[in-house]
């Protein structure tokens, strides 16, 4: 009898993983067939309008040769969104559009700020998160200055559309004072912003339950919120086909969008992919919620999600020395993903890049992704 294999995390119930074969987490499964992206569209309900609502433009501001707009609009439910369009500052129209999808990050206070400078300069605690993750760089403004209208809004659960404390329940206040008290033995004094972001991460999990109560998903709204921005997006008379990228919670949210909007012609996934499988050994921990959307595991794996609309154009950007996943979950995801687009009619649409390092989206790959997407959203730009 073969050993059962051992996960870190889940100890003697190990053999659970086997025990319930799922296509989600089976050893090796091939492309998915029949009505693949069809499921998936159901599973996060595409089938609901995605429309903004009562659209203002609130401010403008120009910066070094840059034209910002504040917009904000209705999802429905909740405060309303906001979001800032970075573009050219000129009169040139039939440019492509992005949408630049800020990530997770542990850092909730704040969404869109974390990749886009607006009319006022970035805070301390983004600068360093930058620093982190980007090399230091506003990618959504260096996005605009190659000339593509960026536009960059916050999502459920993030910026100004996040849950205030004061709402969340007693005992994440009590369990956020705790860690704030021990913060200050330590002597680092943490400042309200990290005093939210440490009581979100609690929250989420609270908001994943409800969302389930009420049937839906974190995944759910935060794909339906962001196909609402990709219909203003690609609305815009300046704008002609449109695409997303982001980093980790980012590439997540552009993985979602690739799977559930045909008005995306091009998506870009950074540091955002790897098969489930392969996260069972202690990486399931460090995920949000965002990338597991309820019952997908029971018919299909994250690369097929992200895969699903082959030969729709597609870019992976791994890390080689990400500590968010496996090298050889990300390798096999790479290997799925390239099974589908072989059997589609534009088998070089995916290309799927390796880079070292850790989790990053460094300056050489945001020229990579920025050169990869004006290719595909210039080509044929006439239509959108």
């Amino acid at each position: 009898m073969p050993a059962t294999p051992t996960f870190q995390h889940l100890g003697i119930y190990s053999d659970l993983v086997d025990h319930l074969p799922v296509p989600g987490i089976a050893k090796g499964p091939g492309p998915q067939t029949g009505n693949l992206r069809q499921q998936i569209r159901a599973l996060l309900s595409v089938e609901l309008e995605a429309l903004p609502q009562d659209l203002r433009v609130e401010k403008t501001w120009t910066n070094e040769g840059l034209r910002g707009e504040e917009i904000s609009w209705s999802a429905g439910f909740g405060p309303r969104t906001v979001g800032w369009v970075i573009r050219p500052d000129n009169d040139v129209e039939g440019l492509p559009g992005v949408l630049a999808l800020h990530g997770h990050d542990g850092f909730k206070w704040y969404g869109k700020e974390k990749i886009a400078d607006g009319p006022k300069s970035a805070d301390k605690a983004v600068q360093r998160l930058r620093e982190e993750l980007y090399e230091g760089r506003a990618f959504a403004n260096a996005l605009a200055a190659e000339g593509f209208v960026v536009l960059t809004h916050d999502v459920f659960l993030w910026g100004s559309r996040r849950f205030p404390f004061e709402i969340m329940p007693d005992s994440i206040h009590e369990l956020t004072n705790l860690w704030a008290e021990s913060e200050i033995r330590s002597r680092r004094v943490p400042d309200d912003i990290a005093r939210y972001n440490f009581a979100a991460r609690q929250h989420e999990h609270l908001a994943a339950k409800y969302c389930l109560v009420i049937g839906t998903s974190i995944p759910a709204l935060v794909s339906l919120e962001d196909r609402t921005a990709a219909s203003y997006l690609h609305s815009r008379p300046d704008v002609t086909r449109i695409g997303c990228i982001g980093l980790s919670g980012g590439g997540c949210r552009a993985a979602l969008l690739q799977a559930t909007c045909d008005l995306i012609s091009a998506a870009a996934v950074v540091g955002m992919m790897a098969t489930y499988r392969s996260l069972l050994d202690c990486h399931v921990e460090q995920h949000t919620w965002m990338f597991f959307p309820p019952g997908l595991s029971t018919f299909t794996d994250w690369p097929d999600l992200a895969a699903c609309r082959a030969p729709s154009p597609l870019l992976v950007q791994y890390d080689r020395d990400d500590q968010l996943f496996p090298l050889e979950g990300m390798q096999e995801a790479d290997r799925k993903i390239q099974a589908y687009y072989r059997d589609s009619e534009d088998p070089a649409a995916y290309q799927g890049r390796l880079y070292p390092g850790p989790h990053k989206f460094d300056r050489a790959m945001q020229a990579d992704a920025f050169a990869w997407l004006k290719q595909k959203l210039t080509a044929n730009a006439h239509r959108k």
